[in-house]
């Protein structure tokens, strides 16, 4: 009612009988069930699916990247794609992840790799934005093959996950700021920015770097000096 439409068409909504709402009936729900910005975006990708197959393409990062971030020695740097699979690090990013490098996707290094609770100093916090993010970022690729079988297998694994994402939460964060527990360096908090790469769709770039002159620069640039000793012993 006050969304002015029918109780019948919000019902084949619902069931998914009614597969093409307008924008204006969108737009009208999205306010009466008060959702932000980012969840109304999504609720608008999910009325108008991609193409099928689009998450999962495109995993190779371009060479002109992968030189800026080899150089780029303040600040982690890593490229990943719509599922979070790691698709590229920097050294720093490399010397950061040590001892959780087992996995190649971000949600079965948090959800998966027993370390990563003592890493991430706010572990549920983190881990519930992770998840928010994938609904974010995946839109109807959740659709896909490749991420559904990340859901399936992370549902089967882990309890926290399923009682997450059975949440809905969306959120894609283009900021984050992150406290972590490094074994080598100690604790250090780290200002993340996640940008979408245009030049190739799906993938994004994601920097973090610490507060000049804070205890964590101190701490990141200690962790360069060690990612500086891993890349001669591995070269």
């Amino acid at each position: 009612m006050l969304a002015g439409v029918s109780i019948d068409y919000y019902t084949r909504l619902e069931q998914g009988r009614e597969r093409r709402p307008s924008d204006q009936v969108l737009d009208a729900l999205a306010k009466v069930l008060h959702l932000d910005p980012e969840a109304s975006e999504h609720l608008h990708e999910l009325a108008r699916p991609r193409t099928s197959g689009a998450v999962g393409r495109g995993n190779c990062v371009s060479p002109n990247l992968l030189r800026f971030m080899e150089g780029c020695d303040h600040a982690v740097a890593f490229v990943v794609n719509r599922r979070l699979d790691f698709l590229a690090k920097n050294p720093l990013a490399r010397a950061h992840y040590e001892g959780l490098e087992g996995n190649d996707n971000v949600l079965r290094m948090v959800f998966l790799h027993p370390a990563a609770r003592e890493f991430y100093v706010d572990w549920e916090q983190e881990a519930s934005h992770f998840v928010a993010h994938l609904r974010a970022v995946a839109g109807t690729g959740r659709d896909d093959p490749l991420v559904l079988e990340l859901v399936e297998e992370l549902s089967r694994r882990s309890e926290d996950f399923r009682r997450m994402w059975a949440r809905h939460d969306v959120q894609a964060r283009a900021q984050m700021f992150i406290r972590y527990r490094h074994r080598q360096v100690g604790e250090m908090a780290l200002l993340f920015e996640t940008l979408r790469l245009t030049s190739a769709p799906g993938q994004f770039l994601v920097i973090g770097q610490a507060e000049p002159g804070s205890p964590s620069a101190h701490a990141l640039a200690k962790l360069g000096r060690l990612a500086a000793t891993m890349d001669d012993s591995s070269g």
